[in-house]
């Protein structure tokens, strides 16, 4: 089995963004595509390889860019600097995921009509948003994403299916937002699942992860859960019997 991978350039407007796409070559013919939707830092070498841990499962992984041309913001501050326009604008958050959208399934290794996305923290945001737009895609996956509704989807129906992976303790996602989100799902008729790990922090999946006063704290034991549930969602979004 070889892993291959190569850059993909694409726009909005004037805006360069830079994926990142992975697939195995062992495999032949279109494939199921996995978004890969970047954390606060932007598209670091975290989510590249996810894209290449999925392409070995035999998916094809696309780290989308959302920021341009690949950037990656130099520590905390810089991070909040380019994530916060996607936060007061969630409309701009949408466009740039359907555009992801729009490129994977235009990518040779990718079968069009099974895609699906994955994102981590503000990544996870991101994808919960696309699930929200009403977009008609196999699913999504967030890993201890921020979970506020845009404001501009009520109403609409979601047509992914939807698997939350939320640690208990995270003090920037409290109880009550996950109680919202379970009805705000049930209200746009969403096929959807949240699981809770319990005396689990912000950002479980994140090795770097070190810095309880932030709340952000890498669980190892969360961490593979949270890995091996989304692969059980994707055999039965890719596989079904």
């Amino acid at each position: 089995m070889s892993v291959r991978t190569r850059e993909v350039e694409y726009f909005d407007g004037g805006t360069r963004l830079v994926g990142f796409l992975a697939w195995n070559d062992a495999v032949k013919g279109p494939r199921p595509g996995v978004l890969v939707s970047h954390m606060w830092g932007g598209r670091e070498a975290f989510v590249c390889d996810k894209a290449r841990a999925l392409a070995q499962m035999g998916y094809v992984g696309f780290a989308l860019d959302m920021y341009g041309d690949a950037r990656v913001g130099s520590g905390p501050e810089e991070n909040a600097q380019l994530m916060q326009p996607f936060l007061d604008d969630r409309s701009l958050l949408q466009r740039r995921m359907i555009l992801a959208l729009e490129i994977i399934r235009q990518q040779a290794e990718v079968d069009p009509g099974q895609v699906a996305a994955i994102g981590f923290c503000f990544g996870g945001l991101c994808v919960l948003d696309l699930a929200r737009t009403g977009e008609d895609f196999s699913g999504v996956v967030s890993f201890h994403g921020l979970l506020k509704p845009p404001g501009n989807t009520e109403g609409k129906r979601i047509v992914a299916k939807v698997l939350v992976l939320h640690g208990h303790d995270d003090p920037m996602v409290p109880v009550d937002d996950v109680v919202a989100l379970e009805e705000e799902l049930t209200r746009a008729g969403a096929d959807w699942q949240i699981h809770v790990y319990g005396n689990t922090m912000h950002a479980f999946t994140n090795p770097k992860a070190n810095d309880p006063g932030f709340g952000t704290v890498y669980n190892p034991t969360a961490d593979r859960r949270s890995w091996v549930a989304m692969r059980d969602f994707f055999q039965e979004l890719f596989n079904p019997s």
